[in-house]
């Protein structure tokens, strides 16, 4: 349906979406493991790629295009997170192994179709984005999966079978990620329409 979005000329930096690392509802760490997937890549430039955090001062965010979503209806998460890919040709390219988008999905198609606008929306639904260089993600995220446990200690939903990722600093620094305070944490906290303006295709 959207092949013909696609450049002939770009290559995907990931597996296929079936063969990359994934848990669900743990997006921040399947986007990690993307991006030590890319490190590892020799003909991948890393300051190319970027984990991007989406949420906002209500933790209520519609997402559109989602494998949950039911019809034509947005999710509403509390934060999603994605790769970005923007090469040295200008082109941007989104990773979301949580859509029914193609994986990978042209800059436009994704923002388009899974974000739509801000415009329409309450206040309380804007959405920002937190874009992390990918080494500096990798470097510096860390989390013991505590968010995803019950009171009874009980998981949500079931963990990664791969261990913790954590820092020589951190064991849990998840909510420094998720935050858009541009005082806290790593990378650069846009608006919707700012993110949109400054990684389109050039």
């Amino acid at each position: 349906m959207h092949k013909e979005h696609v450049s002939s000329k770009y290559v995907n930096i990931t597996p296929s979406r079936d063969e990359c690392v994934y848990t669900s509802c743990y997006c921040e760490e399947n986007v990690w493991k993307l991006c030590e997937h890319a490190k590892t890549q020799t003909q991948i430039h890393l300051d190319e790629v970027y984990a991007v955090f989406i949420s906002n001062e209500r933790k209520m965010i519609p997402i559109w295009k989602q494998k949950s979503s039911r019809g034509d209806e947005p999710v509403v998460w509390d934060y999603h997170v994605v790769l970005l890919h923007q090469n040295q040709q200008g082109q941007s390219f989104i990773y979301d192994q949580d859509t029914v988008l193609p994986f990978s999905c042209p800059f436009h198609v994704y923002t388009t179709e899974a974000f739509h606008t801000d415009h329409g929306l309450k206040p309380a639904f804007w959405r920002k984005l937190r874009v992390i260089p990918a080494d500096t993600y990798l470097k510096n995220f860390a989390s013991d999966r505590s968010h995803m446990k019950n009171a009874d200690g009980t998981w949500r939903m079931p963990p990664p079978l791969y261990p913790c990722i954590e820092t020589t600093d951190s064991k849990m620094n998840l909510d420094d990620f998720i935050s858009m305070d541009s005082k806290v944490g790593c990378g650069h906290v846009y608006s919707l329409s700012e993110f949109v303006k400054h990684f389109a295709e050039k």
